[in-house]
C-alpha cells in the first residue's frame, strides 16, 4: 500500500489526520510531519524519513503538503529527487485526503495516487460568491530577443534583494512575493548555480506566475547592464554579504538589503534569533554600508525592523572573545 505522509506548517497536518480519520476509519502507513517556528529544514527532513521507516512498503510515498515551495514542500522534493517513485501533492485539503485514502486501495503507485486526487481537491473548493470570468490574455512572447534590444527603460527592476541562507522557501515564496510582486525570483550563488539538483528544485519551487532561476554573480551582473531586463521585476536572494558585496561592485544597483536568516556554522555567533556572522560576514556587512547601502533586517514583511548597527556591534564583540 502507498505510504502517505501529512507535511504541513504548524499542526494543520494532525488535525486533517484526524479528520480523515472520523470521515474515511483508522489509516495504516499514513503519518502527520508538522512544521514549528523553533525547527530547522534539516529536522524536518529527518523526522519525514524517521515517519517513512515505519511503512510497509518504503518504495511507494506520496507527500501530501500544505503549500507549494514552502519547507514541507522542499524538504518532501528533496527526498523525491533521491527516490524517483516518491511524488508530491500541494494545496492539501481534507477531499484530497479521503480521495487518496481510497485511491491507494486500487492502486499500487505513488504517482498513481498523486494523479487520481487532483480533480476531487479543485472539486472541493468551492464558494457561494459568484466569480466573474477572468478574461483571456495572451502570455505568449518570443524566448529570444534580439540582443540590443531595449525593453521598458532598460534597466533591471531590483524589488527586494535578500540574504537567507535558506534562499527560495516558504516565507519567500509567499509572504515576500506578495509585498513586492517580482515576475522574476533569482538565486545568486556561485555554488547554487554549479548544483544541478539543488537548482531544480529552487526552480520547482517558485509560486505560481514566477519564475525562478539560479545563476552565479557573474551573470547577475551581465543582467543588470542588459537592457533586455527592463521590463523585468527581480527578487534577488543572496546565500550570504559576501556575494552581494561582489555583485554591488559588479555594478548591481542595490540600494537596500533585506537581511532575513543566517544559518548557524562553526565560527559564527548568534546576533539574534536567525542571525549567524562570521568575521566575514560582519566585514562584508560593514563595506556594504560604507557603500551607502541600508539595511532592512526584517524575516517577513511584518516583522519589525531590527538596527544593524547594533546586531554588528554585538557580533564583533562575541568574535573578539571567541579569540
Amino acid at each position: 500500500m502507498v505510504g502517505i505522509i501529512l507535511a504541513t506548517h504548524g499542526e494543520f497536518a494532525e488535525g486533517i489526520l484526524q479528520s480523515g480519520t472520523m470521515i474515511f476509519g483508522e489509516q495504516e502507513n499514513v503519518k502527520a510531519v508538522t512544521l514549528h517556528p523553533s525547527d530547522s529544514p534539516e529536522s524536518l527532513k529527518e523526522r519525514m524519513l524517521a515517519a517513512i521507516a515505519t511503512f510497509d512498503n518504503q518504495n511507494e510515498v506520496l507527500f501530501l503538503v500544505d503549500l507549494w515551495g514552502g519547507t514541507p514542500f522542499n524538504q518532501a522534493n528533496t527526498l523525491c529527487g533521491e527516490h524517483p517513485n516518491w511524488a508530491i501533492v500541494a494545496g492539501l485539503n481534507l477531499p484530497m485526503l479521503i480521495e487518496a485514502y481510497s485511491s491507494r486501495l486500487s492502486m499500487d503507485s505513488a504517482k498513481q495516487v498523486a494523479t487520481a486526487i487532483i480533480e476531487s481537491a479543485q472539486e472541493g473548493i468551492r464558494t457561494t460568491v459568484e466569480i466573474a470570468a477572468k478574461p483571456q490574455v495572451n502570455n505568449q512572447q518570443s524566448n529570444t530577443i534580439p540582443e540590443g534590444t531595449v525593453l521598458g527603460d532598460g534597466k533591471l527592476k531590483i524589488v527586494l534583494a535578500r540574504v537567507d541562507s535558506r534562499l527560495l522557501h516558504g516565507q519567500v515564496a509567499t509572504s515576500w512575493t506578495k509585498a513586492t510582486n517580482p515576475n522574476r525570483i533569482i538565486v545568486v550563488s556561485d555554488s547554487v548555480a554549479k548544483d544541478e539538483l539543488r537548482k531544480k528544485l529552487i526552480e520547482e519551487a517558485a509560486p505560481p506566475g514566477v519564475k525562478a532561476n539560479v545563476v552565479p554573480i557573474k551573470k547577475i551582473i551581465q543582467v543588470a547592464h542588459d537592457p533586455r531586463f527592463g521590463n523585468t521585476k527581480a527578487l534577488l536572494l543572496f546565500e550570504n554579504p559576501e556575494d552581494v558585496l561582489r555583485a554591488l561592485d559588479g555594478g548591481v544597483d542595490i540600494e537596500t538589503l533585506n537581511v532575513g536568516s543566517m544559518a548557524h556554522s562553526v565560527g559564527k555567533v548568534m546576533v539574534n534569533k536567525v542571525l549567524s556572522m562570521s568575521a566575514e560576514d560582519v566585514d562584508a556587512f560593514e563595506k556594504l554600508k560604507a557603500k551607502n547601502v541600508k539595511f532592512d533586517v526584517r524575516k517577513v514583511p511584518n516583522d519589525s525592523n531590527d538596527n544593524m548597527n547594533e546586531l554588528l556591534k554585538k557580533a564583533k564583540q562575541e568574535l573578539a572573545e571567541q579569540k
